[in-house]
Parts: C-alpha cells; structure tokens; sequence
C-alpha cells in the first residue's frame, strides 16, 4: 500500500477505534471509575543482560531505580527478547509478529561472511510500511506518540522508514544507526538528535527529551518509548559514576577460576567486574528513576504503565575475548540461542493492574507488548497484525498461564559472537536448539537447568524429534527464510 493511502487507511481507521475503545475498570490507577485512557512509558534497553540489574541478581552493578520499580510492579523471570540481537527484537515490539515472520533476521545490515560454510539468507532492511505499528495502533486511537533513542530499524539511506514515518508523532534521535555514531557524549553526529552543551551524556539527554514531552503532553493519552542507545558499544564510562565504580573494581576479590570459558568457537566472560560498563548502567537506572519522578511530580504516575526490558542477552560472548558483561548463570550471550543471549529483564508496573512486589515465571517475550498496550489501554485488539503475541495481562494479574504453546527463535546468520546459525523453540520446560552450520540439536530442560549444562537429546529422542518437528513446522508456516549452503566454502 502507498504511504499516502495507507496514511488516509489509518486516519479512517482511527475513528472507528476511538469510538469503538473500552475502557479499563481495574479498581485503583488505570481505573477508579474514570474514563481517561492509561499512559504508557516503554524503555527499551539496548544489549542490557537478564543478570545486569540488582533485582535479578547482580552485586557489581548498582540498579536502586529499577530495583524499586520490581517492588512496585512485576518482575518476569522469564522474559525473553524475540531474537539474539538488536533489530529483529525492535521489529517485534513494533509489529507484534515474530521477527521471522517480519522477514527481518538480523541486526541492519548485518554480517554476512562469504567463506564459511553456509550463506546467510537476504533478509529485509527496512520496517515495512505494510505493517501497522504499535505506535500507529495507539494514534489510531487517540494517543500522542513519542519516539527517543535508537530506531535501528531501517537502512542506511533510505527515506520514509523513521519513527516518524512508522507513528510516532516526534523522533529524537532515531535513524538508521544501531550505536550512537558520535560516542555518549556531544557532538552526537546524529541527524535526527541536536548536539547539547559541551560535557553533555547521551543517556542524560534522551531523558531529558523525554521528560520535556511528559511536560507537555501529559494532560492527553501518551506513549512514550525511550530506547536508550546505552548499554550498547562503545563502551564509554559516565564521567561521574566513573571514580566510584573503578574503587569497586579494585576490591573485588581474585577469581577462583578463569576470567573467561570456552563457548564452541567463542570465549564468554565469567564475572561482572567492567568498571565503565557498570557506570553506564547505573547512569540508566539513574534516568529511569528521572523518568519516574516526572511521572510522579506531574502526577501521572497513577494513570501510567511502565513497561522495562531489553532488545537481547548481555554482551558477553566474543571471538577471541569475552564481551564487557556476565550472564551468569546463563550461558553465553548477545547473538547466541542459549538462554544468556535471548532472556532479558521485563519489568511491568501498571496501577490497578499488577500486584506490587509480584514475581512471575510465565515466559514472556517482545511479541507479547503490542497485545498486552492495547487491551490495558481499552482498544480493540488486532488479532492480524499481532498474529505472534498474546496479552500479558492475565500474568500481570498474577495467572500462571497464557494458552501460549511455544517461543520461537530464528537466527539463520553468523555473527560476532561466535554464533552460527541457528534457530530455537521452547515448549514449556523444554527448550530445543537446532545449529544449522553444525548439523546438530541440542535439547535442555531451563526449568531445572538454567545453565543449558546438561545436554538431554540422546536421554529423550522422541521429546527431542518432537521439538525439532515443531520448530520446523512454525518456521516453514511463517516463511522463515534459511541459510543455504555455499558453493565456495573452504573446504572443512
């Protein structure tokens, strides 16, 4: 469909939506008898690992914001990103459908080697227009939209796949970049983000922006998505967390064994001890706790949903050393199926909705946001667009279910950490990983082993021949698009 009538298809649509809108009666927050649509904040986190916060479980690195909001809200032990890295997780959060299905595979442009024994599908480098956004989706139905941080989800060059193409009402500092061209501090050398002050932190400034639009806006219906560019490379340290976290480092103890193991062809690192990586977290949980104090001093925070997580695992496998964080206990991580690589940390507080201080184990993942917005927000869901989500609400008001049968994973390219390509399904406990380059699964139970240590495929064939038949059938039922093998692949 063309931009322009699609643009005309959307307004129409918008009509019809608002006034077909139900709205919340929940009790307190959301609801209390009132007619008014909740708010929503979304931050998104770039490279962020499930372990890299206090409340699940870190020691180095110092989260009390986020810390606080799992107290006041829910905290999802099995949340998951919809792909090992970046943009393909952005896809789903946009379109409620899973990365495969979107045809987009891997981070834009991706790394697509022509020596190694398999060739990497053509995947697709810009978010189709074709597919109602969540943003669009929330416009639709009256919301004021608001986009700041990395996008990622379009190619160099192209014109008319921005935020503000794709719903969002303003963009600060979404293009196509996947890190932040000009470092963490000004000049950003980014064409959709001003330079600040000298000594400016990038971080700091998209909060800023952010709390600017809850300023202005907060009297009508608002999303507003923060996709910190940070924790992503380069890793550069905030100036004023820096002396405090180097003093930490110093402390720690001498590790009892290696500072890094061996995972396939890569090395994954066994300690958070990166004194910079940890102060760049801390300067985002110190910008959530901004964000949340906007809310409460503009006293919106009754009335706003605050969803939190990342765009994949932490940065912890690499080549040849280790990335800049620890999964543990997770294996591996960005880029890898193993559960370091794909669980992330979802934080939800919505008033009159979540329970404080809730934990749950329902696994979750990006798909699952588009349905879960739009039924808190009282809008009519869109079971075509959303085909790969379902509604979180029933888990955020403390079930133990969500009819959901599997969580799939496609990653068909090689990548940086060592990842060749592959695809993964989970069904229940059970999770599966089928390695394509080297012509083999793997089979694990998460529920009692976390760590994928104990390999289960020769133990239980029939669950293992199961699994792989599953996978296979979701893959080829979305049109997942495979590696192939190459013709001039050095020879093993």
């Amino acid at each position: 469909m063309r931009q322009t009538s699609r643009r005309r298809f959307l307004k129409a649509l918008g009509v019809g939506a608002v006034a077909g809108a139900v709205h919340l009666a929940t009790g307190r927050g959301l609801a209390a008898g009132k007619r008014k649509k909740p708010n929503f904040v979304f931050i998104l986190v770039d490279d962020l690992g499930w372990a890299d916060l206090g409340c699940y479980g870190s020691t180095f690195h110092e989260t009390p914001n986020l810390d606080r909001l799992a107290r006041s809200g829910v905290r999802f032990t099995d949340g998951y990103a919809a792909h090992p890295v970046c943009s393909p997780t952005r896809a789903a959060i946009m379109t409620g459908k899973n990365p495969a299905r979107v045809g987009i595979t891997d981070w834009i442009p991706g790394h697509n080697p022509r020596n190694r024994k398999l060739l990497g599908p053509a995947d697709t480098h810009n978010l189709p227009l074709a597919e109602v956004t969540l943003a669009e989706a929330l416009k639709a139905g009256g919301y004021k939209t608001f986009f700041a941080g990395k996008w990622h989800l379009c190619a160099a060059g192209a014109k008319g796949f921005f935020p503000e193409d794709q719903g969002f009402d303003v963009n600060k500092g979404g293009h196509h970049k996947g890190s932040p061209p000009g470092g963490y501090y000004t000049p950003y050398r980014n064409p959709k983000l001003t330079d600040g002050p000298a000594g400016e932190y990038l971080t700091d400034r998209l909060t800023d922006e952010t709390i600017g639009f809850l300023e202005r806006h907060g009297d009508e219906p608002f999303l507003a998505y923060l996709a910190f560019y940070t924790v992503h490379t380069p890793i550069q340290a905030c100036k004023r967390h820096a002396a405090r976290f180097e003093a930490k480092r110093a402390k720690l103890p001498a590790l009892a064994g290696p500072a890094q193991t061996k995972e396939h062809d890569g090395w994954t690192k066994m300690r958070q001890d990166n004194a910079a990586y940890a102060t760049m977290v801390h300067a985002m949980d110190e910008n959530v706790g901004r964000v949340l104090k906007a809310l409460d001093r503009l006293g919106l925070a009754d009335n706003t949903v605050v969803i939190f997580t990342s765009d994949n695992g932490g940065r912890a496998t690499l080549y040849r050393n280790g990335g800049p964080t620890c999964n543990l206990p997770l294996r591996a991580g960005k880029g890898w199926c193993y559960e370091g690589g794909i669980r992330v940390p979802l934080i939800v507080r919505a008033p009159g909705v979540t329970p404080a201080g809730q934990t749950c184990s329902v696994p979750a993942y990006s798909a699952d946001f588009y349905p879960t917005v739009l039924e808190l927000a009282g809008l009519p869901p869109r079971p075509a667009q959303h085909v790969d989500g379902v509604s979180l609400v029933p888990a955020l008001k403390g079930g133990k279910q969500l009819g959901r049968e599997e969580i799939v994973w496609h990653y068909p390219h090689y990548h940086g950490s060592a990842w060749t390509p592959g695809s993964a399904i989970r069904a229940g406990d059970w999770k599966l990983i089928r390695f394509y380059d080297k012509e083999k699964v793997e089979l694990y139970n998460v529920r009692e082993d976390l760590g994928e240590r104990n390999e289960l495929s020769a133990k239980h064939p029939d669950r293992t021949k199961e699994l792989l038949a599953r996978l296979e059938k979701y893959l080829e039922s979305v049109h997942a698009q495979m590696p192939k093998p190459n013709p001039k692949a050095p020879k093993q």
